[in-house]
């Protein structure tokens, strides 16, 4: 095995070692047979505009039409890049990378039996901003901004800056429904909720990070509300994994990310251990991501997330989907579909061999397969497929990649402060989620979705385990089933077994399902004798 060490090739601690990074991955590129990248311990620093930059399309962010003019859409600068490298470790020695600007943090494309591990990513100012309020009165409130923003006033306005940024602190606020809202008294509760800013009649500055905003009333306002203000726009991502197979992801903190903490992209066989997804000790900022934690889409073999601690996210802590791809034409054994939702587009997860199926959008029910023989890109948006069949398929349904649905294990985790649900799950594989403490989310701890008509998620549910986890507390229904299917002509998930967890803080139904076959409910605590609420189920079983 070759040991590359950081150090060999001028990379110090304390110092910037953007270039001097790209050069020591690239002689591992050139390496033949395993090798190990290895840093001393200590902090490293990163500045985006020194990044090299790359065309990466990642499933679930910034759209086309959410650019602006002077973007190039889907450009990434990216410090940690690896691209057709295989048998490969890199340690960070348990070292500190701080990051100056927005970027993807980290992206491997078309690799293979690669690790990453030991290592931390925090930013430098980065573009997640705390309002605190320290003093409410009824006509204006008192806020104090939190340390790691740079804000200045010009013509009375609010802005807040930063590299590769710079706003007026009310942009968008009267549509922004986003805005994270954390109370004194529930410090583990987060909840999207209007811009703070929002009906603002003057802001004065008081120095010292303190500034007096002027209302024409306050009563949505309490003394020691934390309000969390950020670009919504999902440009970036924390580490995304593109058409790899068996990685190892061991050891790794983010404190912050643009966008998705973690994107698995077609991609198979992943094992993920002891992340930490959550902000620095003792930082005021009680967030660390603008969306979703974790985001599997496409993937295939087996998909594991162990021992890690998740918390502060802006969207889902973990989302496993397929895709519903549009059929835009089928004639005899040629297909042409289309990814149908803006956010989800540029790279080809069909592979030859695969296996699809037919899927009626209204009722998510599967009325034919085939088998793909060939799959070629016609431009960001359309595939063309060459088919055994295309039988019945009707222009206006959708396709799902059958072959595309990983098993999951996500286990020993914690989950804190979600903005939104817990796990959201969309897949047929078989999938185990065990031993975790669900301590806060503000919607339901677990959703089964599947959807053919907005995000586009698939697809069918048919092996799910929830056994001895602990819902601490959950916003609405602590597992929700629902399909969003128009029409019920038969069961869309199938075999759901509960069993053995602990329920509190829910007076409401715990379980909650639709168009479901097969739920097997046993040996739980439950705080409410409201066990399960059901509509179009069949074969309910409940100890």
């Amino acid at each position: 095995m070759e040991i590359l060490n950081a150090s060999d090739y001028g990379i110090k601690s304390g110092e910037d070692i953007t270039a001097r990074l790209i050069e020591l991955i690239e002689a591992a590129k050139r390496a033949e047979g395993e090798k190990t990248i290895r840093f001393q311990t200590g902090t490293y620093y990163l500045d985006s505009a020194k990044c090299k930059k790359y065309m990466l399309y990642i499933t679930n962010t910034v759209g086309d039409n959410e650019f602006s003019k002077d973007e190039i859409p889907h450009l990434n600068p990216v410090p940690f890049y690896f691209n057709n490298v295989d048998d490969l470790v890199f340690d960070g020695g348990n070292s500190v990378f701080v990051i100056d600007g927005k970027v993807t943090n980290i992206a491997a494309e078309d690799c293979s039996n690669i690790t990453l591990k030991n290592l931390e990513i925090r930013y430098m100012h980065p573009d997640m901003h705390e309002l605190k309020a320290e003093n409410v009165t009824p006509f204006f409130v008192d806020f104090k901004i939190d340390d790691d923003s740079l804000y200045y006033f010009e013509n009375g306005k609010l802005c807040f800056s930063g590299k590769d940024y710079c706003y007026a602190a009310d942009k968008d606020a009267l549509n922004a429904h986003w805005i994270g809202l954390i109370r004194k008294n529930t410090p583990n509760k987060i909840n999207r909720v209007s811009h703070p800013l929002y009906g603002a009649l003057k802001i004065t500055d008081l120095k010292n990070g303190r500034i007096r905003v002027y209302y024409l009333n306050t009563f949505r306002f309490k003394k020691g509300d934390c309000f969390y203000l950020f670009d919504v726009r999902r440009q970036f991502a924390g580490i995304f994994i593109n058409k790899c197979k068996n990685v190892v992801l061991q050891n790794i903190k983010q404190c912050f990310n643009y966008s998705l903490a973690l994107v698995l992209q077609d991609s198979e066989n992943v094992n993920a251990d002891s992340l930490e997804f959550a902000p620095e000790k003792n930082s005021a900022r009680k967030m660390a991501s603008v969306a979703d934690f974790i985001q599997v889409c496409m993937c295939r073999g087996k998909i594991s997330i162990t021992n890690s601690n998740f918390s502060g996210a802006g969207d889902d802590c973990l989302n496993v989907h397929g895709m519903h791809f549009g059929i835009k034409s089928a004639d005899k054994n040629k297909m042409v579909v289309a990814f149908m939702h803006p956010q989800s587009h540029g790279y080809q997860p069909i592979h030859i061999g695969d296996e699809i199926a037919f899927i009626s959008p209204r009722t998510l029910l599967q009325y034919g397969t085939a088998k793909v023989k060939n799959a070629k890109p016609l431009n960001e948006y359309e595939i063309e497929l060459t088919l055994d069949s295309t039988g019945s398929a009707s222009c206006g349904d959708v396709i799902e990649d059958i072959s595309a649905c990983p098993e999951i294990c996500f286990s020993g985790n914690t989950i804190n402060r979600i903005i939104t649900r817990g796990l959201l799950l969309t897949t047929r594989g078989k999938t185990v989620i065990k031993n975790n403490h669900f301590i806060s989310t503000s919607m339901s701890g677990i959703l089964l979705s599947d959807d053919a008509k907005s995000w586009y998620e698939s697809g069918m549910c048919r092996d799910i385990t929830i056994k001895d986890n602990v819902f601490d507390y959950c916003g609405r229904t602590p597992i929700l089933i629902k399909p969003e299917n128009s029409a019920h002509q038969g069961p869309v998930h199938k075999n759901i077994i509960v069993k053995n967890n602990v329920f509190k803080n829910y007076k409401g139904y715990c379980i909650t399902a639709k168009s479901t076959d097969n739920i097997q409910i046993s040996g739980n605590k439950f705080n409410s004798n409201k066990i399960i609420k059901s509509k179009n189920c069949t074969n309910i079983k409940s100890e």
